[in-house]
């Protein structure tokens, strides 16, 4: 006969004196309701404005410098973050792979990893081709198109902020 001890919970609501309201699922009619009060983005919005962002980092590159190497370094460094996105943001939305798993949460949480890491493959097989794909490669104008393009994900949520008030 097998020995079975309880524990007591780690933490209760007496606690801090604060009852937990009763859980209740949504209806249908609810959760409709609720979806159409979120807003839709996408992930293609984040996409444009990584290419804004990569243009405006080659044109201010091109405008400072006016090399050629400073300047294809940028772009370079721009596009290991716009061609990857734009291949995840492809395979999470358009790929036969995202139609076959979608509504299924489990399915669409894997696909969701699965494109992130082929996203992160592409991003390091860019990085590490680069000096045999750029002539004159300068690293630190590729480490700042690169990290300049990145900030697009916090330029989108502050325009959504923004937008939602």
């Amino acid at each position: 006969m097998q020995n079975r001890t309880s524990y007591p919970p780690a933490s209760t609501d007496e606690e801090d004196g604060v009852q937990e309201p009763e859980f209740k699922p949504l209806t249908r009619e609810q959760a409709q309701q609720w979806r159409a009060a979120q807003p839709r983005e996408s992930v293609w919005a984040v996409l444009g404005w990584q290419v804004l962002l990569a243009l405006l980092a080659t044109g201010l590159a091109w405008l400072l410098s006016g090399q050629a190497s400073v300047v294809a370094s940028v772009f370079y460094g721009a596009a290991a973050v716009v061609l990857p996105s734009a291949v995840m943001a492809w395979g999470l939305t358009s790929s036969a792979l995202s139609r076959l798993f979608a509504g299924v949460a489990k399915a669409s949480l894997a696909g969701f990893f699965l494109w992130e890491g082929v996203k992160v493959l592409l991003v390091v097989a860019m990085l590490w081709s680069a000096p045999r794909i750029v002539a004159d490669l300068n690293w630190l104008a590729l480490v700042a198109g690169l990290v300049v393009v990145l900030k697009a994900y916090w330029l989108e949520l502050w325009f959504r902020a923004r937008r939602s008030k």
